[in-house]
C-alpha cells in the first residue's frame, strides 16, 4: 500500500492543481466557443450555409481530434523531463513537436482539401458538398496552427507558465467574433463573404493565437532561459518515433470517444427530427462543461508527469486522485443544475414561448436527466485517463477505450434504443453505460499500474 500523505501535502496539490486546471480549462472554452460562434454566425446566414459549414466543421474537428491527440503524446514527456529538471530533453521535445505537428498537418490537409469525395459517397446532395468544401479549401489553412497551438501550450505549462495560453486564446474568441461578423457580412468596407468569410476568420484566429504564443515563449524571461527552439533545425528521428510511440493510441482514442457521439448523434435522426433536435440541445450542454474536466485530464498528465520525473511515486498517486476528485466535484455541482433547472438550459437554445419550441421540452428533459449522470462518469474516466498518460501508458487503454465506448456503449445504447425502444434515453443510456466502463477500466489500469512500480521500488530497496 503506498503511504498516506500527509493533509498539508493534499492540500498543496489541490491548490497546484487548481492553479494549473484554471487556464488549461479556461484556454479550452475559448478554443470550443470559437466554435460555438462559428455555428452562430453560419445559422444567421441562412439553413443552407449552415448545413453546409456545420458538414464542413465536423470533418474538420475530426481530423483535429485525432491530431491533437497524436500531439498531447509531447506533454507527458514534457513533464517528466521537467519534473526531473532535464532541460536539454525539454528543448529537444519541444523542437521534434513542432516537426510532429508539421508531419501530421500536410497529410490531413491534403484530406481535407479532397473531402468532397467522402461526402458524396456518404450521400449528401452537391448542393451542401460543394460550399462545404469550398469553405474546407479555407480552413485547411488552420490545421497546423490549431494543433501546434495545443502542443505549446502543453509544453509552456508543463514548466510553470500555464496562464499565457490562456489570455491568448480568450483573446483569439475575441478577435473571431469580431472577424466572423465583418468578413461573413460585409462589415467596415469588406466584402460580404459569407461562409467564406467564417472560414478565413478561423485562419486568421488559429495562426494569430499560434504566433502570439511563440512570440510569448522568445519574450517571457523565464522560459527565455530554456531556449526551446534552440534544437529546431534537427530532425531527430528516433524521438519522433518516441513521440508517436506514446501519441498515437492517444489519438485513436480521442477519435473512438468523439466517434461514439458522431454515430449516436446518426441513430438518433433515424428515430425522428425531434428527437435529434433534443440530441443536439443535450450535446452542445454536454460539450461545453466537458471543457472543464478535459482541462483537469491535461492538468493530471502534467502533475503525474512531473511526480514521474522526480520519481516520486506518493506525488503520482496523490496527483491523480486529486484530480479525479476536483473533476468528479465540477461534474455533480454542473449535474445538479442541470437536474434543478432543466428547462432553464433547454431556454438557452429554444424560445420557449413558441408552442413549437415548447413541445420539445418533455423530449429533452429525459435526455438530460441521463446527460447528467454521464457527466459525473465523464469526469472520472477523462482525469482517469489523464494519469494513464502522466504515465506514458497509452496503448493499453486506446483498447480499453475503444471496448468501453464502440463495443460496451453502442453497443448497449443500440439495443436500449431499438430493441427494447427507449429511443433516444436509450441511446444516452448506452453513452453513460461506456463511459461508467471506461472510468472503471481507467481506474483499475492506473491503480495496477502504480503498484506494480510501488512493488519495483520496493525490491530495489527503496522506500
Amino acid at each position: 500500500m503506498l503511504p498516506i500523505p500527509d493533509r498539508s501535502s493534499i492540500t498543496q496539490e489541490i491548490q497546484a492543481s487548481i492553479t494549473l486546471t484554471i487556464p488549461l480549462a479556461a484556454s479550452q472554452l475559448a478554443q470550443a466557443a470559437t466554435g460555438f460562434v462559428d455555428t452562430i454566425i453560419m445559422g444567421w446566414l441562412g439553413p443552407n450555409t449552415l448545413a453546409a459549414g456545420g458538414l464542413g466543421a465536423a470533418i474538420f474537428m475530426t481530423c483535429y481530434v485525432g491530431g491533437l491527440g497524436i500531439i498531447t503524446g509531447v506533454i507527458p514527456l514534457i513533464a517528466q523531463a521537467h519534473g526531473a529538471q532535464n532541460k536539454p530533453r525539454i528543448r529537444q521535445l519541444t523542437a521534434q513537436g513542432l516537426w510532429l505537428s508539421l508531419f501530421i498537418a500536410i497529410p490531413v490537409m491534403w484530406l481535407l482539401t479532397r473531402a468532397e469525395i467522402i461526402m458524396q459517397w456518404i450521400g449528401q446532395s452537391p448542393a451542401i458538398t460543394q460550399p462545404a468544401q469550398t469553405y474546407l479549401n479555407i480552413l485547411t489553412g488552420a490545421y497546423f496552427p490549431a494543433i501546434a497551438f495545443i502542443m505549446l501550450r502543453g509544453v509552456v505549462s508543463s514548466i510553470g507558465a500555464p496562464r499565457a495560453p490562456m489570455v491568448i486564446a480568450l483573446g483569439g474568441l475575441s478577435f473571431n467574433i469580431i472577424a466572423n461578423y465583418v468578413l461573413a457580412f460585409g462589415k467596415l468596407g469588406f466584402p460580404a463573404l459569407g461562409l467564406q468569410g467564417v472560414a478565413i476568420a478561423s485562419v486568421m484566429n488559429y495562426w494569430g493565437i499560434f504566433l502570439a504564443l511563440l512570440l510569448y515563449i522568445f519574450w517571457h524571461r523565464q522560459l527565455k532561459h530554456y531556449h526551446l527552439f534552440a534544437k529546431l533545425k534537427e530532425l531527430n528521428l528516433p524521438l519522433l518515433r518516441e513521440l508517436l510511440h506514446l501519441g498515437l493510441p492517444i489519438g485513436v482514442s480521442f477519435t473512438t470517444e468523439a466517434g461514439l457521439f458522431s454515430v449516436t448523434t446518426f441513430l438518433m435522426g433515424l428515430i425522428s427530427t425531434e428527437i435529434l433536435a433534443a440530441h443536439q440541445i443535450v450535446f452542445q450542454t454536454t460539450a461545453i462543461i466537458f471543457m472543464v474536466p478535459l482541462g483537469m485530464s491535461y492538468a493530471t498528465t502534467i502533475r503525474v508527469g512531473q511526480w514521474l520525473g522526480s520519481n516520486d511515486h506518493t506525488g503520482i498517486a496523490r496527483s491523480a486522485y486529486v484530480g479525479m476528485f476536483l473533476s468528479v466535484s465540477f461534474m455533480l455541482l454542473m449535474a445538479t443544475g442541470i437536474l434543478l433547472f432543466p428547462t432553464a438550459v433547454i431556454g438557452l437554445y429554444l424560445d420557449l414561448s413558441q408552442p413549437d419550441n415548447a413541445a420539445l421540452i418533455p423530449i429533452v428533459s429525459p435526455l438530460l436527466r441521463v446527460a447528467a449522470l454521464s457527466l459525473i462518469l465523464d469526469g472520472v474516466q477523462t482525469t482517469a485517463a489523464g494519469a494513464l498518460r502522466g504515465l506514458q501508458d497509452t496503448k493499453i487503454p486506446m483498447f480499453l477505450s475503444f471496448t468501453a465506448f464502440w463495443i460496451i456503449g453502442l453497443g448497449s445504447g443500440y439495443i436500449l434504443g431499438f430493441r427494447l425502444g427507449w429511443g433516444g434515453v436509450g441511446l444516452w443510456s448506452g453513452q453513460a453505460i461506456g463511459v461508467a466502463t471506461a472510468a472503471l477500466l481507467f481506474v483499475s489500469r492506473f491503480r495496477r499500474l502504480l503498484g506494480q512500480q510501488r512493488a519495483r521500488k520496493l525490491s530495489e530497496g527503496v522506500v
